[in-house]
């Protein structure tokens, strides 16, 4: 009988025969890997260069249009689409394009509020009630039911009301409205966490509840909410613009994307570049981050 002797001070481990070790991947295979992989999706690798070219109109607005959004030229009034004027011009004479580009940072910058407010309180929530359970879950769980048993645009109406109108107010009213989704997805996870392995070893050994909840439960059950938080960015985009288009966000001449559609409907007969051109960028927002969110999703239960 033939025995294999490890010497204690071989640098080298042993490994089950017919498994290869894993070696850690360079920066450049990462990034190879990477290219590789949007090349096999090119729908994916359209979505992320329109939400790379938003995010960039929205940081960096002179870059993409250089002018002045709320200076226009009468003379220019009503152009159509042309070389001059990529989106043609509105009913002063002030470029679309430019328009369009500078509102990306005041849509945006209220999506984000309205999505970190949702994913802070809602994941609290959820947190809370899974962890927690008993009365906490069943006190915490019924007003979740509340909120889903109001529709969300209602929701948002009645606490713009409430708080007044304004860019801010308005994403904090969307943000409040979206809180029960991500309160119920972090609540499912956390009860899937809570009942695993290394939870119960970690309560056998005398860890500390908070310290439980801190250290394991809370970064395993965070990817699936971080995923429904960006397909819930294109959701707020949609109410965020809708609210504006009915009035409720910021006054004129902001040029928000819901009104520069709501100062193009009297036009829309005559000069229909004015709703069309802003209502396709909104539309090809949102659908590239659902697009990535699909992505992530998938990647992330393939993951588990």
């Amino acid at each position: 009988m033939t025995e294999l002797l490890i010497r204690p001070d071989s640098t080298e481990a042993a490994a089950p025969a017919g498994v290869a070790r894993s070696e850690p991947l360079s920066r450049k295979e990462r990034r190879r890997r990477l290219l590789r992989f949007l090349g096999r999706r090119p729908g994916l690798l359209a979505a992320v260069v329109v939400v790379a070219l938003v995010l960039l109109a929205a940081f960096a607005p002179g870059v993409l249009a250089p002018g002045d959004p709320n200076v226009g030229v009468v003379a220019d009034k009503l152009r159509p689409p042309s070389g001059a004027h990529v989106f043609g011009t509105d009913y002063l004479g002030r470029d679309l394009y430019t328009r369009v580009v500078h509102g990306a940072s005041l849509s945006l910058q209220a999506t984000l509020i309205a999505v970190a407010v949702a994913l802070v309180v809602g994941g609290l929530i959820g947190l809370l009630a899974g962890f927690v359970g008993r009365w906490v879950d069943e006190a915490l769980m019924r007003v979740v039911d509340v909120l889903l048993s109001i529709p969300a645009i209602l929701l948002s109406l009645a606490l713009i009301t409430a708080l007044g109108y304004g860019t801010v107010k308005v994403a904090i009213a969307v943000g409040v409205a979206s809180v029960a989704s991500f309160a119920r997805v972090m609540r499912a996870e956390t009860l899937r966490i809570r009942q695993s392995t290394y939870v119960e070893a970690a309560r056998a050994i005398g860890t500390r509840r908070h310290v439980t909840l801190v250290r394991h439960v809370l970064p395993n059950a965070a990817g699936p909410v971080l995923v429904l938080a960006v397909l819930e960015f294109g959701l707020a985009i949609l109410a965020i613009s809708s609210l504006s288009f009915l009035g409720y966000g910021a006054p004129p001449p902001a040029p928000e994307w819901g009104s520069l559609i709501a100062e193009g409907r009297n036009y829309l007969a005559t000069s229909w570049w004015l709703c069309a051109l802003p209502g396709l960028t909104i539309a090809a927002t949102v659908l590239s981050v659902n697009r990535i969110s699909r992505a992530l999703d998938g990647e992330w239960a393939r993951a588990r």
